[in-house]
């Protein structure tokens, strides 16, 4: 499986991004897929997921009612529409294949390359 993370930039505080990460490859085997970031020195953390077949999304809290996860089945990519951005949203950001609703990094077997948002004062 290979994942293709593009979208990412720079944006003042209060803008908006949408983050697209576009799978290919042994897809057949996808079931969930998420958006985690890491900013310097911290660990990564998760920041949303949605399943592919039933379309359940979960966030963290840090980004609920500003982000906004969605996928388009038929394209195999999956979207991530951030509003509302903050300071403390800058991060890189990845997308990954997983096999569970688990959140923890550790669970997902196939990332994408990551892509840097920069959130301006």
């Amino acid at each position: 499986v290979q994942l293709q993370a593009s979208g990412g930039g720079l944006v003042q505080a209060g803008g908006s991004l949408r983050l697209s990460c576009a799978a290919s490859g042994r897809t057949f085997s996808m079931y969930t897929m998420g958006w985690f970031r890491q900013a310097p020195g911290k660990e990564r953390e998760f920041v949303s997921l949605v399943t592919w077949s039933g379309g359940s999304t979960y966030y963290a809290e840090s980004v609920k009612g500003r982000f906004t996860i969605s996928r388009d089945s038929a394209k195999n990519t999956v979207y991530l529409q951030m509003n509302s951005l903050k300071p403390e949203d800058t991060a890189v950001y990845y997308c990954a294949l997983g096999t569970s609703i688990n959140p923890s990094p550790r669970t997902y077997p196939y990332w994408g390359q990551g892509t840097l948002v920069t959130v301006s004062s």
